[in-house]
């Protein structure tokens, strides 16, 4: 699997603890910054770029997913969720983490970096990214509708 990874200052420590932990257990990891601790960095052009390249992989039949960091995570969710055919989760939890993929398919994860221990962190994105997706019925039509009203503008009920 390919899994794109973009952080701002606060979460650059976990950022290259994930890039070389996850790269050992056999994922393709690919970073879109920033390589260097700015604490006015600017995070939303890194989110954006991984959210469109898990996109653009997934357009072409990839095994592909992100992650996002920040000091809460909610910036970061919040810019890599106005790419279009992203669904970016804040997870906070294992549990969080799971439903994420499981209920909504969820192709992006974000996590604060100043709320979670680095174990806590590494088991929170390693359960995100193992859980697949159920692809139960009520799950696919609830998607559906977000993903109707995110490229046309009509709100199904």
């Amino acid at each position: 699997m390919r899994v794109h990874i973009a952080t701002d200052h606060a979460g650059l420590e976990l950022s290259a603890h994930l890039i070389e932990h996850l790269t050992a257990k056999g994922y393709e990891m690919v970073d879109h910054g920033p390589t260097a601790y700015d604490a006015e960095d600017d995070y939303p052009s890194f989110c954006i770029n991984a959210a469109l390249a898990v996109v653009a992989d997934q357009a072409e039949g990839l095994d592909s997913l992100g992650i996002v960091l920040g000091g809460s995570g909610n910036g970061e969710q919040i810019a890599a969720n106005k790419v279009v055919g992203i669904r970016a989760a804040l997870a906070w939890n294992l549990d969080t983490a799971r439903l994420a993929r499981e209920h909504n398919n969820a192709n992006v994860v974000a996590v604060g970096g100043r709320q979670h221990s680095l174990e806590e962190a590494t088991g929170i994105i390693e359960a995100f990214l193992n859980e697949p997706f159920s692809n139960v019925e009520r799950h696919i039509r609830r998607i559906g509708k977000i993903a109707t009203y995110e490229t046309t503008g009509e709100v199904v009920a």
